[in-house]
């Protein structure tokens, strides 16, 4: 039996497929659903670490009319109680070279360093895959990873070593301590902490004199410098930067990214205007 733990539900789609097309994989998929690169990870006295993290969330995702929930942690913790009934159950945890996912690791170490020889990782940086033509790449994501491919993946599964466990888990207990806003990815197991403002300029090199929507500005940000926080992050940096007046906002900004739009602030330049000012000037 294996415990397969993923960042994502996207992830998580082409890994089911592989454990249902090969049996050395047979186990459960456990889907991470939070992402541990941005927000708040040291928590205060009396609160557990899934209602830090579901109140970050519920804060920054106002909108939302379903209450933010995060259990992570939860599951986490009954997989471990099942590996100490059980010293056949293997955990794999599937690394791509990405913030969520190396945070994740980090997380998880702690809890399952304890069960010795038993915590794999699939650690998919820097290697080729091939996709559906034949052509190879190298992935940022599991989800882009065809099942056949993560068929072939199992065999770079290997226990966390002793040496590993020493000297990564203090890394979580830095991170914890730095508790910034944003953790990006400086290439290998390599963790930075950085402010809330990182990508605040991404966005604003989007923007213009003329209102656009939100969620077009958002998206093209993630798409030129690959932001790795999402879009409900973003959104939440939208809204501030309208507080702090860099940008100002038509329609309600506490909905949907695609039901208000953004600005600069100063006059837009319409043709109204342009015409008003010539015959102010003559």
């Amino acid at each position: 039996m294996i415990y397969h733990f993923v960042v994502g539900d996207m992830a998580a789609e082409p890994l089911r497929q592989a454990i249902a097309d090969n049996a050395e994989l047979e186990g459960e998929v456990i889907v991470l659903k939070d992402i541990l690169h941005v927000g708040p990870l040291r928590k205060e006295e009396g609160q557990s670490f899934s209602e830090l993290r579901s109140a970050f969330w519920q804060e920054i995702n106002k909108h939302e009319k379903v209450p933010a929930k995060v259990d992570d942690m939860e599951r986490l913790l009954a997989v471990s109680a099942e590996m100490y009934k059980d010293d056949a159950i293997q955990a794999w945890f599937w690394m791509a070279p990405w913030p969520a996912d190396v945070c994740a690791y980090y997380w998880l170490l702690p809890y399952l360093s304890k069960h010795m020889g038993r915590f794999f990782i699939v650690n998919i940086a820097n290697l080729p895959f091939l996709d559906e033509n034949g052509k190879l790449y190298y992935p940022k994501n599991i989800s882009q990873i065809l099942p056949r491919e993560l068929v072939k993946a199992r065999k770079l599964a290997r226990p966390v070593t002793p040496s590993e466990m020493e000297i990564d888990s203090d890394e979580w207990q830095k991170l914890v301590e730095e508790n910034a806003a944003v953790r990006t990815h400086e290439g290998g197991k390599k963790i930075a902490s950085q402010t809330e403002y990182i990508f605040d300029a991404s966005l604003l090199s989007f923007c213009s004199q003329q209102f656009q929507k939100a969620s077009k500005i958002v998206r093209q940000a993630i798409a030129k410098f690959n932001i790795p926080t999402g879009d409900v992050w973003l959104a939440w940096r939208l809204r501030q930067l309208a507080i702090e007046g860099k940008i100002v906002v038509q329609g309600d900004a506490t909905k949907a990214l695609n039901e208000y739009d953004v600005k600069l602030p100063g006059e837009q330049l319409t043709l109204g205007n342009m015409n008003e000012s010539a015959s102010t000037t003559e």
